[in-house]
């Protein structure tokens, strides 16, 4: 397992809770006010079985209790302001379940209702609170649910007493993979209304042929609050980690259930680490961003693997991140929140016209099948098309602990991590509420599950950025104020490739290491490109020791038939591009493999432009080589002469002087491609496509990484030298 260095933070001096919109003031920090910690677990499990079971797109029960169901809830006290977080083993409440719960545990404690985040553990094994998809609320078991959660926060109130706390961040790349994965172009699935939308889809099964790689980067930092008493005894930990869930047999809290019992006898070595019977040790595992991610790791064999190891694995890993805390005597706290209203994708008037029909006929019967479940929801979103969520976050000391009310990919995630203002900042899913998936905006073009519209994904395109923006704007009000940093002072993100190909003084540099948007930074200049549908943004870029090895490493986009086109550049009869390709298909997937760079007048689409293509199954004289072609055709293109392996990465350097070409592969002095073609002269400024070309067809199935143009023949020595900076040390 790679990890990085384990973080731990000094708490920051800023006392006040927000609550909505406004701040509440509280009193002076004092250096006598005395911390306090208390945690509790109450047992929620089913008193009467068999149960209806959440998780699945039909209604399914459970008739056994593999193991407890429990609400852990951790209370915090600074002196000045108390606050409650509450973990939940089961599927997603909805807000009003958990208001009505907070409302219940304030009259119980006195903590403020807005004080409080209580999310949910999404085990899929856990009798059913909220309605989804084809499953009903099991309302014997919703009876009484509320007062038992609530419990478990008057009981950690009961139990407050002088403690100490910490933090700590490890980076666990073992236990969490992205399980959304993009489809081949020839075996795109239908949705269930019908169409043949799916490029992106989960659980593609282990080693698949018939896809090409992750649809996004997952978050694999695993978190961990932790308290003790004043003697060192450990009281509770909270650890965040974006797993989304193992796979138990109903009814069972899965992974969140047992990592609790797996981590209490590592961190002091017997089984009641508090020495106390009074005060047992808490240990409560909640949600990260998770939305598009799992355990299983599809681009290897499939693991033999038990969930009690894997349980075992993040116990491990957390009690890593334990043995690194630096625990301090005081710590204060601060909680803001506010509200987002949202819109729905509600159905068009054919598909809801196709829903009525379906619902009409299924009478007052659940839902049997995918396309009765789906008739269902387009009724639900179109009856209420609009959303208000609840956001919030909490401040404890340095450390962030951001509640978002959806299943979360995990890109979201580490853009939140990244941009936040505080040092660490952890991220907690359907908190306060449940409002389904919020894939990014260039998801939606992938389509798949998670982008489905139904209560489980039915939010508008823009919903992530917008939620993402008013979780930064929250935590920027509870981060401590920081001295402005001079330009000079702010760490410089260059890295010995970079340098390199910022000393040949290109005239636009794309990175391409982008996490939204759909234009793409300039390193070198002001010339932005635009992504066209069908991309996918932070996958593991060129590896190499002259790339970025800081936060997440290197990165690239993703090609799933989108392009990257750049205009304007005063490109002529003279230039150089440079960038670095991966292609995801195999040769024989169609007659062009795919085009990797076209460059032709701004605006045109015929078939005079520069073309630079892997051949497929078409002609054999450029099976699996790279070819340049000036007409559209592969009849008069030149040919490469080295046979590329599919999903490897490739360096690659197009000179143009006039009809003179030159193609460089991998560094190499003598070309890969050497003759003369017509030139294609542009009569202004030229066009640059990449993973495409001009008409749109047979794009790249695969990663394309940075990017650079120049206005001038790159030479061989430079060629050379950009290449091995890649492996600079």
């Amino acid at each position: 397992m790679s990890r990085f260095a384990t973080m731990t933070l000094v708490c920051a001096a800023l006392v006040a809770s927000i609550a909505e919109t406004e701040v509440r003031s509280a009193e002076p920090a004092a250096s006598n006010r005395v911390f306090r910690a208390g945690a509790a677990e109450v047992d929620i499990s089913p008193r009467t079985l068999p149960v209806i079971v959440s998780g699945g797109f039909v209604e399914r029960t459970g008739d056994q209790l593999q193991d407890r169901l429990a609400s852990r809830a951790l209370v915090l006290d600074d002196g000045a302001v108390r606050l409650a977080i509450v973990v939940v083993d089961t599927l997603m409440m909805t807000r009003e379940l958990i208001d009505h719960i907070k409302t219940l545990a304030e009259q119980k404690t006195g903590i403020h209702a807005e004080n409080m985040l209580i999310s949910a553990t999404h085990t899929h094994s856990a009798p059913a609170v909220m309605g989804c998809l084809g499953t009903p609320v099991d309302e014997v078991y919703l009876k009484g649910f509320a007062e038992q959660v609530a419990a478990s926060v008057e009981f950690a109130n009961q139990r407050l007493q002088p403690a100490r706390i910490g933090w700590a961040v490890v980076n666990d790349e073992e236990h969490n993979h992205c399980r959304r994965w993009i489809f081949r172009p020839d075996r795109m699935q239908p949705d269930p209304f019908g169409q043949i939308t799916v490029r992106a889809h989960m659980h593609p099964g282990y080693e698949s042929p018939n896809h090409i790689g992750p649809a996004g980067p997952a978050d694999t930092s695993l978190s961990l609050l932790a308290v003790q008493n004043l003697e060192g005894k450990p009281l509770a930990v909270l650890a965040n980690y974006a797993f989304h869930y193992f796979g138990a047999n109903p009814v069972s809290g899965d992974v969140c259930g047992r990592f609790g019992a797996a981590l209490a006898p590592l961190i002091q070595n017997q089984p009641n680490p508090t020495g106390n019977s009074d005060t047992p040790f808490v240990g409560i595992m909640s949600q990260g961003t998770s939305g598009d991610s799992m355990w299983m790791d599809y681009s290897r064999p499939a693991p033999s693997i038990s969930m009690a190891q894997y349980v075992d694995g993040l116990a491990k890993s957390a009690c890593e991140a334990y043995r690194s805390v630096k625990f301090l005597d005081r710590c204060e706290l601060q909680v803001a929140q506010t509200t987002l209203t949202l819109d729905r994708r509600t159905p068009d008037a054919a598909r809801l016209a196709w829903a009525r029909e379906i619902v009409k006929n299924m009478g007052d019967r659940v839902p049997r099948n995918q396309q009765e479940v789906y008739a269902c929801e387009q009724v639900y979103l179109h009856d209420r098309p609009q959303v208000e969520l609840r956001l919030q976050v909490m401040r404890i000391g340095d450390l962030g602990i951001v509640a978002i009310p959806c299943e979360t990919f995990g890109i979201t995630g580490l853009k939140l991590k990244k941009r936040s203002p505080l040092p660490v900042t952890f991220n907690i899913e359907l908190a306060n509420g449940a409002e389904g998936y919020i894939p990014p905006p260039e998801q939606h073009a992938l389509g798949g599950y998670t982008t489905w519209p139904a209560r489980t994904a039915g939010l508008e395109v823009q919903a992530e950025p917008r939620i993402v923006a008013a979780l930064l704007e929250l935590l920027e009000r509870v981060a401590p104020p920081s001295p402005p940093q001079s330009p000079e002072s702010l760490p410089q993100p260059t890295t010995s490739y970079a340098a390199a190909i910022l000393a040949s003084k290109p005239v636009a540099f794309w990175r391409l290491n982008d996490m939204d948007g759909t234009e793409v930074a300039d390193a070198a200049g002001t010339h932005p490109a635009r992504l066209e549908p069908g991309f996918a943004f932070f996958l593991p870029g060129v590896d190499g020791s002259g790339f970025s090895q800081d936060w997440r490493g290197n990165r690239a986009v993703h090609f799933a038939g989108g392009r990257l086109r750049s205009s304007g550049l005063e490109i002529k009869d003279v230039s150089s591009v440079e960038f670095w390709f991966w292609n995801g298909l195999p040769e024989d997937a169609r007659p062009v493999t795919g085009y990797l760079y076209s460059r032709c007048e701004e605006g045109g689409a015929g078939p005079k432009c520069d073309q630079l293509g892997i051949g497929g199954s078409g002609p054999a004289a450029i099976q699996g080589r790279l070819f340049f072609s000036a007409d559209g055709t592969t009849e008069n293109a030149l040919v490469g002469r080295t046979v590329l392996q599919s999903r490897r990465w490739y360096h690659v350097v197009v000179t143009r002087e006039g009809r003179q070409l030159r193609v460089y592969l991998d560094g190499q002095a003598n070309a890969e491609i050497a003759g003369e073609l017509e030139d294609v002269k542009p009569a202004s400024s030229a066009q640059l496509i990449f993973a495409g070309r001009s008409d749109g067809q047979l794009s790249l199935e695969g990663k394309l990484d940075e990017i650079a143009v120049y206005d001038r023949v790159l030479s061989v020595d430079e060629v050379a030298s950009h290449f091995a900076a890649a492996r600079a040390p």
